[in-house]
């Protein structure tokens, strides 16, 4: 679809950062209106987290109390839903007629997939929160310090960026919304494949090392072992590598998916 009339694109970097704002203020405006979206971000993770630290906890052993290794396991599963919702949203702009209604604007429309991973971000900050202060209500007691506070804060943050710049890439990618929820479910399964909820010396070898070395493992054993002191190891590294490698690839893959999808 073309748009009928086009006036002159905003440039230059404040009239860029404009844009951006005004997308982000739209984007968050929508998630206030999805209050079932928002709900169920927070409810599934807390469901999940009290089914498996009053029903399965007794039956794991971690070498310690259970809610304490759940715990930075549920705060991922918890972003991946978030992340989740962003694809949907950005695959009805792309299917209603939103991205082409901006396109006869002076305004960047390539500015609507940051303003939905800016909220995203904001979504997850906030629903992250819920969880962290339900499970210190459930038994979870970190013994961090206000410096490890904030390196598990900022290792967080990357990790929800990156994971919400792939889910606008796969937003962008699909065909519909429903295609967009069937290829963010993976986002959904990773962290049962991961030492989220049991240690992986627990699994079958092939699934060993499948969890060993996904993704999300390294940056669920940083978190932890920066909330409650065990150990790190090369976690760390590997958690900032992942995720800024994720990020700069989603993003990049984000904005040519775009522009392919857009172009006249």
């Amino acid at each position: 679809m073309t748009a009928a009339t086009s006036l002159p694109v905003h440039t230059g970097p404040r009239a860029a950062l404009s844009d951006a704002l005004t997308m982000i203020g739209r984007s968050v405006r929508l998630t206030r209106r999805d209050v079932e979206t928002l709900v169920m971000s927070v409810v599934l993770p807390l469901t999940l987290m009290a089914l498996f630290v009053y029903v399965f906890g007794g039956a794991i052993g971690t070498g310690g109390d259970y809610v304490d290794y759940v715990v930075p396991g549920i705060i991922l599963l918890c972003a991946g839903f978030g992340a989740a919702a962003t694809a949907t949203a950005v695959a009805t702009d792309m299917s209603s007629g939103m991205v082409d209604r901006l396109r006869s604007l002076p305004i960047r429309s390539s500015a609507v997939l940051t303003g939905h991973v800016v909220a995203s971000v904001a979504r997850n900050a906030l629903s992250t929160a819920v969880v962290v202060l339900a499970a210190i209500g459930m038994g979870f007691r970190p013994d961090a310090g206000p410096v490890e506070w904030l390196l598990a804060i900022g290792v967080l943050l990357l990790y929800v960026l990156a994971l919400s710049w792939l889910a606008a890439f796969l937003g962008v990618l699909a065909g519909s919304v429903e295609s967009a929820n069937a290829l963010s479910f993976a986002m959904l399964f990773l962290p049962y494949l991961s030492s989220a909820f049991v240690p992986t010396r627990t699994m079958p070898a092939v699934l060993r090392a499948v969890a060993e070395h996904q993704p999300i493992t390294p940056v669920i054993e940083t978190v932890r072992g920066l909330l409650t002191g065990t150990a790190i190891g090369s976690s760390g590294v590997l958690a900032l590598a992942w995720c800024t490698g994720l990020l700069v690839v989603s993003a990049t893959a984000a904005g040519w998916a775009f522009r392919r999808r857009t172009r006249s």
